[in-house]
């Protein structure tokens, strides 16, 4: 082993609800540290090296599929992101990300959460003359500004770490969360959409949706996109309040 070379401790939480008997507990793992090497790379190997029964999920491995969120000593985040120099005492602690339906270890079920919400926000574009569609007549021009805003707003990866990081989704399970409130406000922007401000109201104007927002910040703390939560939550407050 060279001097650059470090052995990393991986303390991982294992349990398998659909294994009967088996129980929640914390196993470690040993891995050699290379270069450039992620907890994302580092999970594979164990998972290739170590023990193939281990479960954790992901697709893209570049930071766009938000499939391998996951908490990451104390703090979600994606797993593909996340360098092993990061941890200079070389203990990484993973949990899953908590207010998703369990899998298997770190796999969490945040398809069924983000269809849901999805559902819940009627997450497509509403247009009255949806059915007179003409296909040879070339849409309207949309500003500039207005595409950079809805633009910014979709590099939403809906990993889940706004939720999990999200104290007050763990008081209220019904609580929309951040992740919500950026796919309405990306909808209540787009000027295609012709749902009314009464309309959008009616989705999240109550202690569930946008005003029962307390502020705390972790979903702009713990983005791993930098989206900016906060300003949009401002802004459909501001959109709602108008009416109540």
């Amino acid at each position: 082993m060279s001097e650059q070379e470090r052995i990393l401790k991986f303390q991982v939480f294992r349990y398998n609800p659909q294994k009967k008997g088996d129980k929640p507990r914390m196993v470690t793992y040993e891995v050699t540290e290379a270069p450039g090497m992620t907890v994302f790379i580092a999970l594979n190997e164990i998972r290739e090296q170590q023990d193939p029964s281990f479960q954790f999920d992901f697709v893209c491995r570049a930071g766009i599929c938000g499939s391998c969120a996951m908490v990451i000593n104390g703090q979600p985040t994606l797993a593909c992101r996340t360098l092993t120099s990061n941890y200079k005492d070389g203990e990484i602690k993973l949990l899953p990300l908590p207010g998703f339906e369990l899998i298997g270890d770190l796999s969490v079920n945040t398809g069924k959460f983000m269809r849901a919400m999805s559902e819940r926000v009627e997450s497509w574009i509403h247009d009255t003359n949806a059915d007179d569609v003409n296909f040879d007549k070339l849409e309207e021009r949309m500003d500039p500004d207005v595409a950079d805003q809805i633009y910014e707003l979709e590099r939403c990866v809906e990993c889940g770490c706004c939720v999990s990081a999200c104290a007050t989704k763990r008081m209220r399970p019904d609580f929309l969360s951040a992740v919500g409130f950026m796919r309405l406000a990306r909808y209540a922007l787009d000027p295609r959409d012709k749902r009314s401000d009464e309309e959008f109201y009616e989705i999240i104007g109550d202690d569930d949706g946008v005003f029962g927002c307390m502020t705390l910040l972790g979903c702009e703390d713990y983005c791993p996109k930098d989206l900016p939560h906060q300003t949009q939550i401002a802004y459909l407050r501001r959109k709602m309040s108008l009416i109540s």
